[in-house]
């Protein structure tokens, strides 16, 4: 069943997803390197398919786990012995021949599949568009066009850690593109020349109408593809720009209409999550011309503020800003935003590009089912690199397959139907009762603790075994949550009377 053949993350923790892995050069059968990344990735069943062997890990002694540089060894020989025992014999398909169902477009503009570098670092020179290209990116969002005197601050950059070590939430105080416009332009038409078949998103930020319609005009001179208009950067240093335009619905349209007097090409107005619905800014967006809208921005944050100093993080001589925070984190609210504009009746047609949280196949997805046509990725990039492209495709080329979708078109928006802006149209007269798997079960009573503290009292603890009272239980299922180890799930209906 899908999904269900996953390794989970927390098997390799340790695992540090090395560059030129150790262990893939200590084993001469296959990559393992690979394999624990593609697992990383949620993309155990394509991971465990590559491996050319149905168990090449019998009878090793597993030199991959000794060259392992982890401090907590990775079980690399246990992992890929699951992959090819448990994963393999379960995968319902072979891997597809090809990747022609990923194929999609940006308002008519042909791409070779959804995924973008979006506005940022990750997109700020030649050099690094044309690795991610090479890598398999379809495209980038180029780091902001401006005719400003940008002169960031050092550090830049902070960030919430999870149990694992890894970025949750990313906070950045970092500006735009530091080249000229014309070392810009130099860029596209390079890039436009050595790649041709690759989209080019220009991102813009004007002072004015005149020099947002200029910026558009020069970009599809110099070969974008389509203009990004950057109505959502949280860190500007003068007031009038960035978030502030997103903002002001007024401002979405006039500077959409100037940018769309400046160009012939398709242009999307990223808009800041910053506010508490983004629809109106879109609908002044759609009326100023805009073809598509993306979104979102980073969110304005504070994080990490030190005991010591009593400064936030990042600490810049001792001071610090609001800055725009993203990561796996701000998903949730990503998904908010874009499934309230594919929600939206007046916005029917508009083309989405959907980021905010984007890491894994399955994340890519969420934002597709919500109704974008095409995905921006930065922070997962800064933590891993533009390798993920691999995994992001081949998980979601395996899941098309798998599901028997044609192409990656058939399914935008496919799961707006479930989405109500409010709990008014929830069906309340079932609870659904948890169940517990006392094989899994390892008696550490946290559903106990959770149910009584948190809950409704409805679980005791009897020989370090829950007991379920089904009179207290109102189907909160807060205990499947916290279980660790899989063993709740959910057993069977109860009507209320």
């Amino acid at each position: 069943m899908l999904l269900q053949n996953r390794i989970k993350r927390t098997d390799m923790i340790s695992c540090m997803l090395c560059k030129d892995a150790p262990c893939s050069h200590a084993c001469d059968k296959f990559d393992p390197g690979e394999a624990l990344r593609s697992i990383w990735f949620v993309n155990s069943d394509v991971a465990a398919l590559r491996i050319p062997e149905q168990n090449p890990c019998l009878g090793c002694d597993a030199p991959c786990e000794k060259a392992c540089i982890s401090k907590s060894k990775v079980p690399i020989k246990n992992l890929m012995t699951k992959l090819t025992v448990d994963v393999r014999d379960k995968a319902e398909i072979m891997i597809p021949e090809d990747d022609d169902r990923l194929k999609c477009d940006i308002c008519g503009v042909q791409m070779e599949n959804p995924f973008l570098l979006s506005s940022s670092v990750v997109a700020s020179t030649y050099d690094m568009c044309a690795r991610a290209f090479e890598a398999g990116w379809a495209g980038a969002c180029f780091k902001t066009i401006c005719s400003f005197d940008i002169h960031e601050a050092s550090p830049r950059f902070s960030a919430i850690k999870g149990d694992n070590g890894g970025i949750v939430g990313f906070k950045n105080i970092e500006q735009l593109s530091d080249h000229s416009v014309e070392e810009n332009m130099k860029i596209f038409r390079d890039l436009k020349k050595n790649y041709p078949s690759k989209f080019i998103l220009a991102s813009i930020m004007g002072q004015n109408e005149e020099e947002w319609e200029h910026l558009a005009k020069l970009c599809e001179e110099n070969g974008a593809d389509a203009i990004e208009l950057n109505f959502s950067c949280p860190n500007m240093q003068e007031d009038g720009l960035g978030s502030d335009i997103g903002q002001i619905p007024e401002l979405v349209e006039k500077y959409t209409r100037a940018a769309k007097n400046g160009c012939t090409i398709p242009v999307l107005s990223k808009l800041t999550p910053n506010v508490a619905t983004m629809s109106p800014a879109a609908e002044a967006a759609l009326r100023g011309g805009a073809d598509g809208i993306a979104a979102i921005n980073t969110i304005k944050s504070v994080i990490g503020v030190s005991p010591v100093s009593f400064v936030s993080a990042p600490s810049v001589k001792g001071k610090s800003a609001i800055g725009g925070y993203s990561g796996n984190a701000v998903k949730p609210i990503a998904l908010r935003f874009i499934s309230e504009l594919g929600l939206n009746p007046v916005l029917k047609g508009m083309h989405i590009s959907g980021m905010g949280g984007i890491e894994t196949w399955l994340d890519a997805l969420e934002f597709i089912l919500m109704g974008a046509g095409s995905i921006q990725v930065t922070t997962a990039v800064m933590q891993y690199g533009y390798r993920i492209i691999d995994d992001l495709k081949s998980g979601l080329n395996y899941y098309l397959a798998q599901m028997g979708f044609d192409s990656v078109k058939s399914i935008i928006g496919a799961g707006l139907d479930s989405i109500s802006e409010t709990t008014d149209t929830l069906e309340r007269d079932t609870i659904l009762f948890p169940k517990f798997d006392q094989d899994k079960c390892t008696g550490c009573g946290r559903c106990v603790i959770s149910c009584s503290d948190g809950g409704h009292q409805a679980i005791s603890f009897e020989n370090r075994k829950p007991k379920l009272d089904g009179s207290k239980c109102v189907g909160c299922h807060l205990c499947i949550l916290v279980c660790q180890n899989d063993a709740i799930s959910t057993a069977k209906k109860r009507i209320r009377r």
